[in-house]
């Protein structure tokens, strides 16, 4: 079974967030990554990345807006300035409601152009940049994983209840430009594999207005995500590339 190496180097884009935090902090504790690049908007009103920039020497925190281009072209810079070379990346970051102005759609008369547009922002546009910017980088490792976290509502064969317009579509666009990104990265960068991961629902502040009907043994701890999703990518061989799997390594429907 394919594994990381010792001395590797990981990435993770959206690291304040309840999953992309947990992912920081599994990452810290495996002895196998020696760097450990995290990245949020706000790093200096991060207060668990920074109390964790003092536990661990492997850390680097950095800013970084998932929507804007410059952000990833200095990411990109950074990384080629200090020869690293990421053996996995993965996009955390994800936007499903803010305040009053980004709320999920019940009815098409919910729709709001400026709402849509900062929610495929963050969930489609950003991982797209990041595929634009560190792929690239990515493709001279003989092994590595780029990760995406998606939604199982994303899937169009599998929208039974409607509603949601702007989440269920940002990431449905979402999975076309991983599966996209894959075609071309069996042609140029051989090593790399592309993965959409499904966490399923996640008690973080993302999810906690809908957990009402959720039953307790369906919500899950970041922690228990965060295992998971390193088991899967653990796992993960060449022709796997370009899968959109589910917390528990099974395939979900586009």
């Amino acid at each position: 079974m394919p594994k990381f190496d010792p001395d590797s180097t990981a990435v993770v884009i959206g690291a304040s967030g309840g999953i992309g935090l947990a992912m920081t902090r599994k990452l810290l504790a495996d002895s196998r990554f020696s760097q450990v690049i995290a990245t949020c908007r706000d790093p200096e009103h991060a207060e668990d990345l920074l109390d964790l920039t003092e536990q661990f020497d492997s850390l680097q925190l950095t800013d970084l807006e998932a929507t804007d281009p410059d952000s990833f072209s200095r990411l990109s810079a950074h990384l080629q300035d200090h020869n690293l070379k990421p053996d996995l990346v993965i996009y955390c970051a994800g936007l499903l409601h803010s305040g009053s102005q980004v709320q999920p759609e019940k009815r098409l008369e919910d729709i709001e152009l400026s709402a849509m547009e900062r929610v495929f922002a963050v969930n489609t546009f950003g991982p797209a940049l990041m595929f634009k910017s560190l792929l690239p980088l990515l493709g001279r490792n003989d092994r590595c994983v780029m990760a995406v976290i998606s939604a199982r509502v994303g899937s169009i064969e599998d929208n039974r209840l409607g509603g949601w317009y702007a989440y269920r579509a940002s990431k449905a666009g979402l999975n076309q430009i991983m599966r996209t990104a894959t075609i071309e990265a069996r042609r140029r960068f051989k090593g790399c594999i592309l993965t959409c991961v499904h966490p399923g629902t996640t008690d973080t502040g993302l999810s906690r207005p809908f957990q009402s009907n959720v039953p307790a043994n369906k919500l899950f701890s970041p922690e228990f995500v965060a295992e998971r999703f390193m088991a899967i990518f653990e796992g993960l061989k060449a022709e796997d590339s370009g899968a959109f799997l589910a917390w528990d390594g099974e395939s979900i429907p586009w």
